[in-house]
């Protein structure tokens, strides 16, 4: 009798807790006896350019990957096992293994967008002579597809529509429990985590003025689980202080953690569930579960419309005349576009790898309402930065703040003054990532260029020379895209 060996192939599901394929594996090599082989690909298409030029995977990314592969290996071992590595395209390195280790099986998370499941098909094909069983599971989601009252083709369009009938006709499935014992591994070198120089990177610099030292892995993954809900109690306010900017426990920063795996979304909903039976139940604790449907609705929507989402029509495909004016666009990317509430974030994120979701609202209108940019260029870059990239996301979030999206709301312009007041109005947060603004009182430090000149020489900044003059009119540049807005809609 052939004996059952499964390869397990991680890929954006980097965890023991809740893992169905790990689960799944467990269960049958103790029925039948065999071996486990964990296994991880550093896909070397993850390093390349962006459409646009931009690293497609930056450091903030992939040192907070490698600290996730590092943790999960530690795991692992602890378990009896290890994690296998290797570098090179999955679809060649896998079947590779599967005829040096006479492997039977191979399981895996399956993912929705279009780069990725090309990925499982050439890997699948590649499998087919061998014999193998290639076998899928779905495990990003806190719902599961057939557990949703409607199937995926019939996925409302309006999250609202989404929401409401998910939270009155399904459940969440239980998470699993993480193993206690694997089997050793099989006779085969486990290979090493590459640094991230052999990737074509330099490592990040770690910036003191960071909100949160953000380190991958489960293990720390649960750790600010843990802090945010019992040590701290951080989410009995979580509806009131999530737009905040400045701080460690203003939202939950779970985004990291979920983007690779690190946490299951089933298990922050248990915990969530056991706090409100243990402590308190109120709008805060069910607004973070809130935000966990948005995510949810967000694969939903790119495993129903596919590459829709990446096309710069958007979803709702409206042929909008994008500028690809790169001068402008590096003003903001680089925050000098003499508006600091952008400034601050379009530096906190280079600096840091991360942004408050109000700061990702406020720059993406800015980029696309303001400048009239392809809000695909600003995808890409966030792509490359951002710590908690997902893809769903990301270019669900950018396809809804550029109007293309299948939820959004038309022309929706953020006011970047009145956002500034709302949710800055001491003018903390700018201050924190623009020092040269530091001495610039509150009541004027959101509109810097109206300083009078013996206001700049009493506050210590000269504008246009230690800080930038507004790149363009915040009013008359949204009404001008405005226009161009309008008339891509009434062609369509």
């Amino acid at each position: 009798m052939t004996q059952t060996k499964i390869l397990l192939w991680y890929r954006s599901d980097l965890r023991s807790h809740d893992h169905e394929p790990l689960h799944t594996a467990v269960e049958k090599i103790q029925a039948t006896s065999g071996q486990i082989v964990p296994f991880y690909c550093f896909d070397s298409r993850q390093f390349k350019q962006t459409a646009f030029g931009f690293p497609k995977t930056g450091a903030f990314r992939v040192q907070f990957l490698l600290e996730s592969l590092a943790d999960l290996r530690r795991s692992l071992q602890a378990l009896g096992s290890d994690l296998v590595v290797r570098q090179g395209l999955p679809e060649v390195v896998i079947p590779t293994l599967v005829k040096q280790l006479k492997l039977t099986a191979v399981y895996y998370h399956r993912e929705v967008t279009s780069e990725e499941t090309a990925i499982e098909t050439a890997l699948q094909n590649a499998l087919k002579p061998l014999g193998v069983a290639f076998k899928s599971f779905w495990g990003h989601t806190l719902f599961h597809p057939d557990d949703l009252p409607f199937e995926l083709r019939q996925l409302p369009e309006l999250f609202t529509h989404f929401r409401k009938q998910v939270e009155k006709q399904s459940t969440v499935n239980p998470a699993r429990r993480s193993p206690i014992q694997l089997p050793s591994l099989p006779d085969v070198e486990a290979g090493v985590l590459p640094p991230l120089t052999d990737l074509g990177l330099e490592p990040p610099t770690y910036d003191d003025r960071a909100v949160l030292v953000f380190k991958g892995g489960e293990t720390v993954g649960l750790a600010r689980l843990n802090h945010y809900l019992w040590q701290h109690d951080c989410i009995k306010t979580y509806k009131e202080t999530r737009n905040g900017m400045l701080g460690a426990d203003y939202s939950s920063k779970f985004s990291p953690w979920l983007s690779l795996g690190c946490l299951s979304p089933r298990y922050i909903y248990e915990q969530v569930q056991q706090y409100e039976q243990e402590r308190v139940r109120n709008d805060s604790t069910y607004w973070l579960i809130f935000e966990l449907l948005w995510r949810d609705y967000f694969r939903f929507i790119c495993a129903k419309h596919g590459d829709r989402l990446f096309r710069r029509s958007g979803l709702q495909g409206i042929d909008i005349v994008w500028k690809e004016d790169w001068q402008r666009f590096d003003h903001w990317r680089e925050g000098t576009t003499g508006f600091p509430l952008v400034d601050a974030n379009m530096r906190e994120l280079s600096a840091t790898g991360f942004m408050s979701n109000r700061g990702r609202q406020n720059v993406a209108s800015f980029l696309t309402k303001n400048l009239g940019i392809d809000w695909r260029m600003g995808a890409e870059w966030f792509e490359s930065l951002l710590l908690d990239y997902d893809v769903c996301s990301n270019w669900g979030n950018w396809n809804y703040t550029a109007g293309v999206g299948n939820d959004a709301r038309g022309f929706r312009f953020f006011n970047i003054l009145k956002q500034s007041r709302d949710y800055d109005p001491q003018g903390a947060y700018v201050k924190h990532w623009l020092p040269m603004l530091s001495n610039v009182p509150a009541t004027k430090v959101h509109e810097p260029w109206k300083l009078l000149p013996v206001e700049q020489e009493r506050f210590g900044i000269k504008i246009g020379v230690d800080y930038p003059n507004p790149l363009v009119d915040l009013f008359k540049s949204a009404a001008a895209n405005e226009k161009i807005y309008n008339a891509a809609i009434e062609t369509q």
